[in-house]
């Protein structure tokens, strides 16, 4: 960390394997490692043809149905599959009063997307995939949105989600990877866990990453009762499945304690041996990601983390 500039985008190519990807030691590095002065980006070109499809499940194991079929029938144009249960889509219409749910039935709500450069032939591939999942009993009802506009407001629908929770109360957020068998038993059990509150519980996320955002909001503020309840428990849970204590949005300030559960003892070391090597004075973005007795420095002040990050997109 002292200034001096790595310049590993000169040469934008799709293919440079010399030496170590330096790159890629900075991504997920949160700000700790160095400060990213330059990118290259590859933008490929916008998609000329775009559907969206809004389904009706029952349950959870008809969402993995509808998940495996749009592989099956949808391939290279499957662009998006996501999901959210009732509470969750329930929050949403709340707090967008101009939207609605244009489908009836099941505890669970799918958007999928395809896109692509040849319109008829999209077209034909989500039908046939609408087809195959109505057949196969995976969907009770569903919709294909008729315009853009249409689309953008089921896009809202499924977005807005993160914000509808976090301006009904205090909310604990919890962005989290499991195996897709599993994915969704964290929600059932927090309500278990969670029976004797009022409150909120919600789950939704990006299904065909076996990604969950897990929303608990609480109505009348925070409760340390019901932190207690969800930590660390919600963590240890999700490791003891076999899943990630952070799926996209980082370890931050708030999660350096529960590492250890997804990294053994020698990754840890060995990233703690990086920063110090990289950043020797510990100065970038300090008490992130690594847990304070890794890299040798005392614990900082304690932090509260409940409702510390956007989970959504």
């Amino acid at each position: 960390a002292d200034g001096t500039v790595v310049d590993c985008a000169g040469t934008p190519l799709r293919k440079d394997n010399t030496g170590y990807a330096l790159p890629q030691l900075l991504v997920g590095s949160e700000g700790t490692l160095g400060v990213i002065t330059k990118v290259a980006l590859a933008v490929p070109a916008a998609p000329s043809s775009v559907g969206v499809a809004w389904l009706a499940c029952d349950d959870f194991g008809a969402v993995r149905r509808t998940l495996r079929l749009a592989r099956t029938h949808l391939g290279e144009v499957l662009s998006a599959i996501e999901f959210l249960d009732l509470p969750a889509r329930d929050a949403a219409l709340r707090a967008q009063p101009d939207l609605s749910d244009p489908v009836e039935g099941g505890s669970f709500r799918v958007l999928v997307e395809v896109a692509g450069s040849d319109a008829a032939h999209d077209d034909e591939k989500l039908n046939r995939f609408l087809e195959a999942s109505a057949e196969a009993g995976a969907v009770l009802d569903g919709v294909v949105a008729a315009s853009t506009t249409k689309a953008r407001e089921l896009w809202r629908v499924r977005e807005g989600v993160s914000d509808a929770m976090s301006n009904a109360g205090f909310v604990f957020k919890y962005d989290v990877s499991l195996p897709p068998a599993r994915l969704y038993d964290l929600v059932d059990e927090a309500r278990a866990r969670l029976a004797g509150f009022e409150l909120d519980v919600a789950g939704y996320g990006h299904v065909g990453d076996s990604n969950l955002h897990l929303n608990v909001c609480d109505a009348t503020g925070y409760n340390a009762a019901v932190h207690e309840t969800l930590e660390p428990w919600v963590y240890e849970a999700v490791a003891a499945a076999g899943g990630s204590i952070s799926a996209e949005h980082g370890v931050g300030q708030c999660k350096p304690d529960h590492l250890h559960l997804n990294k053994p003892a020698a990754a840890i070391d060995l990233m703690a041996a990086i920063k110090r090597t990289l950043d020797p004075n510990l100065i970038l973005n300090p008490y992130k990601v690594l847990p304070a007795a890794a890299v040798g420095r005392p614990r900082g002040f304690p932090l509260f983390c409940a409702d510390d990050e956007r989970d959504d997109e």
